[in-house]
């Protein structure tokens, strides 16, 4: 069982007739080869997506699994990308990073098999065609889609979407909100004031919230004193009454850093945001920022509460207020306000990143130095693993840094886009190397190629050899692993022209051997292994001359892999075996893993059974501490083959069965 809905909304009024049609809807749907669509539709500020969440709320009894997905935060440059959306979705559903598929029509394929048998509820938010809905559609009739859009969606299969469109609310009920809002006996004792309040809201539950609040921040005052100064104050700035007015008047009665942040943060990289981004966003220290945030709530500009239940706390600015927000700061941006703030936070991100590289990773090759602290904005609350004897807590700090990796991708991809067209080169670089550690646990990032060609374009304007070996290296991987062979070749091609131009310190050498490794790696894809076998050596030999010992042991099982690819068995089992034992001692979890499970395969092929058999056994009982599904059924699949060939077939059907029970899991298979 899945639920992702947030905590219900403090107040929420009316909208009983649309409740009724999506409850009776629900009712009579006969389970079809299509899930019932329910459309909510309207303008920003209706309560569309509280209302999308409390309907999925009152269906869970029914709907043991419920899902949702804000698609804003998946658009770069307004364009929305599907793969990803169903990556979270994927993600939501128990697929593991190394299971997801990585083409988008084999995703749908994994998302179809997953969802085929399953009743469950997926609440789309701001979405904007009809297109973007369809791959998100559960294979399962007996699901709902509830979505949430500015309009309707008029390209939905007719037939499976029940169309409903939010009115603005009634006066009356508009009244109820606003006295749920602000108990207070002055709207009672002043009930025209209160009706003209009500009216400037133009019937939006988002307005009607901030006017309360707005009425609340001024307990002493009658309300018509209240409605008469903000209507002064409308008509000596020359605004006109109604929503756009009651925002005005709640940001015009900010402090100065809160204001400074409300409009600062729509430039912020990421749709979301945590107190420590913030602080680096507005620049006047943690406490001055923590003011702030709460000032933003207590106006109604700023919804306080947690969006996603991470241990980093994130937050969102509204979408209508989000819009607000930036209409106010164009008035600051002569001043160069927004520009001075997102480079300071640039910086930040690009240090937090890179700290949560190293504790993720481990140490391992780099061309960036580390970024110094940012002032006035601590760094996130990452500890370095290397920094404790005890292998559990190594361990959870290193996947503390990787979740903080993931968390901030959206914003990290967006920080390489700004660095890049602001012609901040040395951060777009820095940051390209945490973006590859966190490809490296999620291949199947598609806007990863396009930040690798970022990442070349600002070496190359640089003139930094180092970094421009790097980046064509890094782009070269993410080429090949698309089947793009000629352009990773051309890629590596222009890598080897630079290496010319580098030194002979012992970086420059690592370097060096990381790029002839790089070619190596090509050579294998392209099937050329005396090619790669030959490179690897060459690597090796300099990794050993730096005395690199990570390297070494690296080169050395990549020898190994060429050399039971060309047939040489008996010289790859020795050194694989020689690998396995470096990387055990270096305490290197997967490439132990991958080594021993590796040198099984040889030695099953030598006929060494009983030694294959352990070291698949230990491979698995790896695979299942790290938690990897899709290792676990590579193991499996190689103990069924062992058992077969020994004529142990109930074992060997065991082993296959418990495979497809984890590809199952995954959405690889359909479930029988």
């Amino acid at each position: 069982m899945r639920v992702e809905l947030p905590p219900g909304p403090m107040h929420f009024v009316n909208r009983d007739e649309e409740k009724a049609r999506a409850f009776r809807a629900v009712e009579e749907w006969q389970g079809r080869s299509r899930p019932l669509v329910l459309s909510l539709s309207g303008p920003g500020g209706l309560g569309k997506t509280e209302l999308a969440f409390l309907i999925a709320r009152k269906l869970r009894d029914s709907f043991p699994d419920v899902l949702s997905v804000d698609l804003d935060d998946f658009r770069a440059g307004g364009e929305l990308d599907p793969g990803e959306v169903l990556a979270q979705l994927l993600d939501s559903l128990g697929v593991e990073p190394d299971s997801l598929a990585r083409q988008f029509k084999a995703r749908c394929r994994q998302y179809w098999n997953l969802t085929s048998d399953r009743r469950l509820v997926v609440v789309v938010d701001n979405a904007r065609y009809a297109s973007e809905i369809v791959p998100l559609l559960p294979a399962s009739g007996n699901s709902v889609v509830i979505v949430a859009s500015h309009g309707p969606l008029h390209d939905l299969e007719d037939g499976a979407a029940v169309d409903l469109v939010l009115p603005p609310l009634e006066d009356p009920v508009a009244m109820e909100l606003l006295e749920l809002i602000v108990r207070d006996r002055r709207l009672t004792t002043d009930p025209e004031a209160a009706r003209t309040v009500v009216r400037m809201c133009d019937g939006l539950p988002a307005a009607l919230h901030v006017a309360g609040r707005w009425v609340r921040s001024h307990p002493l005052r009658p309300l018509s004193r209240l409605i008469a100064e903000l209507r002064a104050e409308l008509d000596e700035k020359g605004v006109s009454s109604g929503v756009e007015g009651i925002w005005d008047t709640a940001y015009r009665s900010l402090s100065s850093s809160a204001a400074l942040l409300y409009r600062l943060l729509p430039h912020h990289p990421g749709s979301t945001f945590t107190h420590e981004s913030a602080t680096a966003l507005l620049g006047l220290g943690p406490e001055t920022c923590q003011d702030a945030l709460e000032e933003l709530a207590t106006a109604g500009l700023l919804e306080l509460r947690v969006v996603q239940p991470t241990e980093d706390g994130r937050m969102r600015l509204p979408g209508p207020l989000h819009a607000h927000a930036r209409r106010r700061a164009r008035d600051h941006e002569a001043q160069g306000e927004p520009a001075e703030a997102q480079e300071r936070l640039l910086r930040w991100f690009v240090r937090q990143a890179q700290l949560a590289d190293r504790f993720a990773a481990g140490r391992r090759l780099l061309v960036a130095d580390l970024f110094a602290p940012v002032p006035g904005a601590p760094d996130v609350p990452l500890e370095d693993p290397a920094e404790t004897e005890d292998r559990s807590v190594r361990t959870a700090r290193a996947e503390k840094a990787a979740r903080w990796l993931h968390a901030e991708r959206r914003a990290l991809f967006a920080c390489v886009r700004l660095a890049h067209g602001r012609g901040l080169d040395t951060e777009a670089v820095a940051l390209c190397e945490p973006v590859w550690t966190y490809a490296m646990d999620h291949p199947h990032e598609s806007d990863v190629t396009e930040l690798f060609r970022l990442g070349v374009a600002s070496a190359l304007r640089s003139g930094n050899a180092a970094w421009l070996v790097r980046m064509r290296c890094q782009l070269a991987r993410r080429l090949w692993e698309s089947g793009k062979l000629v352009d990773a070749e051309r890629e590596l091609d222009g890598a080897f022209a630079a290496l010319g131009l580098l030194g002979e310190t012992d970086p420059d050498r690592k370097l060096r051997a990381s790029a002839i490794e790089f070619r190596g790696m090509l050579s294998s894809v392209s099937g050329d292994w005396n090619a790669a076998a030959a490179d690897f050596a060459r690597s090796r030999e300099v990794h050993l001359a730096i005395r690199n010992h990570y390297g070494a042991m690296l080169q050395t099982y990549r020898m190994g892999q060429a050399g039971a690819e060309l047939g040489d068995l008996e010289a790859a089992a020795r050194l694989l075996s020689e690998a396995h034992i470096e990387a055990t001692a270096q305490d290197r979890a997967r490439l132990s893993a991958r080594t021993g499970f590796a040198l099984g395969g040889v030695l099953q092929r030598l006929g060494r059974t009983d030694e294959a058999r352990r070291l698949y056994e230990r491979s698995l009982d790896g695979a299942r501490q790290r938690g990897s599904g899709f290792d676990q059924a590579r193991v499996l699949d190689a103990l069924a083959e062992l058992a077969g060939a020994e004529g142990a077939s109930a074992e060997a059907d065991e082993h296959r069965a418990a495979a497809d029970a984890i590809r199952c899991r995954n959405g690889l298979l359909q479930r029988p």
